[in-house]
């Protein structure tokens, strides 16, 4: 049974939080607490120690175990910060039992898994969101209005970079069993990018992921979309690489760049860097919070607010590309499909590269005229 609260009600949206990962301490408990529209009310973790430590700053009740938090009766909506290949079962789990969820990303590592998610929310009037919080920062808006406006003339090609240094070497997005890997991990920014400025008319014409020897799963990757009318987008992601966080669309007059693009921090104020054939300028912007803004986002959508209801179009369409990704670099692994397939079989579809023991997976180029 959906626990919506309606847009009058009076109290905070009382989230639960499955676990105590790194971006739940820093970045979204943090968010949670300050956010007048919800509050914690509970951090569940193995590790009783853990949780007591979190909602001694955020406040809320320590509770031992996913499972017992999703038994309580004061829980609106619950956070899933969990690895990627647990998000499925807790999300499924937490929706069962009357929750709503907002599910790190991405969503889950399957599109037939993300599809059947999607679908047991809306059949059960709850609230699901992907929390891909930088399509929440006013900067991406502003530079829709731009291209919309011709400030660039006709989009010709999109471009985007996200690379970040070199993790310690048991950090969890390294596990295949886990759900590791650079392209779920860090490539679904350019790729979710493209998709947010672009439209979701995108196939992958080629693509390239590179896992080292010493790695379970890949480490790096780089891709090229294109759209029926020609545009192409070329995108590049990794980890153990300088940090860079950027895109940048050209058109058929000027060119608009955006750096600090998928993890600005609050305080930053954003500057857009507009090229044309008279010059450069700089387009500057307020600062924006994308994590209060995301928080705030998913506590309407809970309230029953016009507008505010997550686009479950945009997160499938996201877990499509990213799995045509993975095939063109790797040939078919079990549990993805294409945008236009779907597998009979939705098995865990993350370990082919590393069980193949290839240390550069060759690209895959459709060929001309095939979309």
């Amino acid at each position: 049974m959906s626990l919506g609260l309606g847009p009058a009600a009076p109290r905070p949206v009382r989230i639960g939080v499955l676990g105590t990962a790194d971006i739940a301490r820093r970045r979204m408990l943090p968010a949670f607490a300050a956010c007048p529209l919800t509050e914690v009310a509970a951090v569940a973790s193995r590790d009783d120690d853990r949780a007591v430590a979190q909602t001694e700053r955020f406040g809320g009740r320590p509770v031992h175990g996913y499972a017992a938090l999703l038994e309580r009766d004061d829980i609106d909506a619950v956070y899933v910060p969990l690895p990627i290949a647990l998000h499925a079962e807790w999300v499924e789990r937490a929706l069962l039992a009357g929750r709503h969820v907002l599910a790190e990303k991405p969503l889950t590592a399957s599109p037939a898994r993300t599809r059947r998610l999607l679908a047991l929310a809306r059949a059960r009037g709850l609230v699901l969101m992907e929390n891909v919080m930088f399509v929440r920062h006013p900067q991406h808006e502003a530079v829709r209005r731009l291209v919309a406006e011709g400030a660039i003339g006709a989009p010709r090609s999109f471009s985007a970079a996200f690379t970040i240094p070199e993790l310690p070497p048991h950090d969890i997005r390294f596990s295949a069993e886990l759900g590791g890997g650079a392209l779920l991990d860090i490539g679904l920014y350019p790729v979710r990018a493209a998709l947010h400025l672009l439209g979701g008319d995108l196939t992958v014409a080629g693509a390239v992921l590179h896992r080292p020897p010493d790695r379970e799963v890949e480490t790096s990757g780089a891709v090229l979309l294109r759209r029926p009318d020609g545009v192409t987008a070329q995108l590049t992601f990794g980890i153990g690489a300088g940090y860079r966080s950027m895109y940048e669309i050209c058109g058929a007059t000027g060119r608009l760049r955006v750096d600090r693009a998928f993890t600005p921090p609050a305080d930053h104020r954003p500057a857009l860097v507009l090229e044309r054939a008279g010059g450069s300028e700089t387009v500057g912007l307020e600062a924006a919070d994308q994590v209060e803004a995301t928080v705030r986002a998913f506590a309407e959508a809970v309230r029953g607010v016009p507008g505010a209801a997550p686009d479950h179009r945009a997160t499938l369409r996201q877990s499509l590309l990213l799995a045509a990704v993975r095939r063109a670099a790797s040939g078919p692994a079990p549990g993805f499909e294409s945008p236009s397939s779907r597998p009979a079989d939705d098995g865990p579809g993350r370990r082919g590269t590393a069980q193949r023991g290839r240390e550069d997976v060759r690209v895959h180029v459709r060929r001309a005229g095939r979309p």
